[in-house]
């Protein structure tokens, strides 16, 4: 399960924009995750689209409403399993998505007001279908490389 939250001000990502980030926000992260590109793992993972009227958000102390229209703002909250996290792992995956980000509003890179926050979400903390899940059961399913599976049993000391 991965479960990306993208906020930004009401109108910054038009309709076709979020069709793109859907799938590239996805891959920015699936493919750290399970270590190669694998389609039939995108299933594991949901992205949410959340505006914010520009008076609801501030950067620097002043609401953007109030810095004018070029004032841009946006934080991408990602929330992952537990796994083989480790601080490269995080650094390609928080990379992976501000690029998929300036690639999908057409600029040459990320605004500087522009974060992600990464959160990795403790084994057994994650639910869904009526029961817990556990990133163990899915180890086996044939979407992570054989390295990924053996990180993430070392990481997880299983």
């Amino acid at each position: 399960m991965t479960i990306i939250t993208v906020n930004t001000p009401t109108g910054r990502l038009g309709l076709e924009q979020r069709r793109t980030l859907a799938e590239t926000l996805t891959d920015a992260v699936l493919v750290p995750e399970v270590g190669q590109f694998a389609p039939p793992a995108r299933v594991g993972f949901q992205v949410h689209f959340v505006e914010r009227q520009r008076d609801m958000m501030a950067v620097g102390g002043r609401l953007l409403s109030d810095i004018g229209p070029e004032a841009d703002a946006m934080v991408i909250d990602v929330a992952v399993m537990d796994g083989d996290w480790r601080q490269e792992v995080r650094a390609a995956a928080i990379e992976r998505i501000l690029a998929a980000m300036a690639d999908a509003c057409g600029l040459a890179k990320p605004a500087a007001t522009w974060w992600v926050n990464f959160r990795v979400i403790s084994e057994g903390s994650w639910g869904s279908g009526g029961g817990v899940l556990s990133v163990h059961s899915l180890l086996d399913t044939g979407v992570f490389t054989q390295e990924k599976v053996e990180a993430i049993r070392a990481a997880l000391g299983t």
